[in-house]
């Protein structure tokens, strides 16, 4: 019991010491003198030049094929741990899964991947034969992803 009231005494003791020296050190500091003016530059040798000239930095590294590479992978690697799980590689795929499965039970039938291709088939065949020309297979071809706006950092 004796020790906890000596702490405690302490403590108090320290914190006040603290809170006397720190008004002390504020109430110099908010009465100090204001720094003197800076004087303007009128020598233009003294001012930096801003023209590179010649100078040339150093060129961007080349992507690689392991970039590439590492780049699908951590596509997949949601959690960063270099180790692609069952769930990680699922879940890119569920939204498309989700399009395919019409009846929302979680099953995907023959008929619904079937319909969904027959529809997509008949979009693409433009002049109705039956037969995709190269040029109306090429409207089948999955759009491209839109570009992520660069950081306005």
């Amino acid at each position: 019991m004796r020790q906890a009231v000596l702490g405690a005494l302490g403590a108090l003791v320290l914190v006040g010491i603290g809170l006397f020296w720190w008004q002390g050190r504020a109430s110099i500091e908010s009465r100090a003198p204001p720094p003197p003016p800076a004087a303007p530059i009128t020598d233009p040798e003294v001012l930096p030049i801003a023209d590179p000239g010649t100078m040339k930095g150093p060129a961007p590294p080349e992507v690689s094929e392991l970039s590439r590479e590492e780049q699908r992978f951590f596509r997949y690697d949601r959690n960063r741990d270099r180790v692609i799980s069952r769930n990680e590689m699922l879940s890119t795929r569920t939204a498309g899964f989700r399009a395919l499965d019409v009846d929302g039970n979680n099953l995907l039938t023959f008929e619904e991947w079937a319909v969904t291709t027959v529809k997509r088939f008949e979009g693409a065949d433009k002049d109705g034969d039956g037969r995709l020309t190269p040029q109306e297979f090429a409207t089948t071809a999955p759009k491209p992803a839109p570009k992520k706006p660069a950081c306005k950092c």
